[in-house]
């Protein structure tokens, strides 16, 4: 037993009193991790929305897609389930680039020859999860971040490799992470025009898109698609 300013302290209090208190760091990482919660998610909204979209390797296309909010998973914190597509042909420079590489393999002595690849396309279903903080700017307008994952679906088509190992090439199933940044605008009670620039990196493709689209957001779920509890 030691003896403190008159008061007798046992060392195994003091022990037990170290092994029960809590690091503030680790009270801090509590206090934020209870903030996310299952009992907001619900679906609370649905989108549809069509615009441009530009690819490593692709000539520009149309991509559109749905949209649907499963309501808030923290406070600002929305969740998004998407399913989009679009379809796309391989760029003149990627094209040349595959047919300079055939005739380096090809014997050609008299070197007349010509190979023509045609139009090879490039098609993408895309699933994919966004968890987006909001930022609510009154009752007129909400700007979002996002960031989430994908799975893509991917088919390649075209008179010159049907059938070849190069189709077998295009066509995968792989990952992707995509980042996002947009804005909602109330036109009613409501209906929201939606305006969404999202850039997405996956293997062999990366994308950037600008689309604008139109959101229905349910009766009792209209206040907490601006962040609002």
């Amino acid at each position: 037993m030691w003896q403190l300013r008159g008061w007798a302290v046992r060392p195994a209090a003091i022990l037990a009193l170290l092994l029960t208190a809590e690091p503030p760091n680790r009270l801090a990482a509590q206090g934020v991790l209870n903030q996310f919660s299952y009992d907001n998610l619900r679906f609370s909204g649905i989108q549809a929305d069509v615009g441009l979209l530009g690819a490593s390797n692709l000539t520009g296309a149309l991509a559109g897609g749905v949209r649907v909010d499963y309501g808030l998973i923290a406070p600002k914190v929305r969740v998004l389930v998407g399913l989009s597509y679009f379809r796309s042909e391989f760029s003149d420079q990627a094209r040349a680039r595959f047919v300079q590489r055939l005739k380096s393999i090809v014997i050609d002595p008299s070197r007349d020859d010509t190979i023509r690849v045609g139009r090879i396309s490039l098609s993408d279903v895309i699933g994919d999860v966004d968890f987006q903080f909001v930022f609510p700017q009154g009752q007129s307008a909400t700007v979002y971040l996002g960031a989430g994952v994908g799975i893509h679906v991917r088919n390649g088509s075209g008179a010159a490799i049907k059938g070849t190992f190069v189709e077998d090439a295009l066509d995968v199933i792989t990952a992707g992470l995509n980042g996002s940044m947009g804005a909602e605008f109330r036109l009613s009670p409501a209906w929201r025009l939606t305006v969404d620039g999202r850039g997405t990196v996956s293997s062999g493709l990366n994308t950037v898109s600008l689309r604008t689209g139109l959101m229905y957001r349910l009766r009792g779920s209209r206040e907490q698609g601006a962040g609002k509890k």
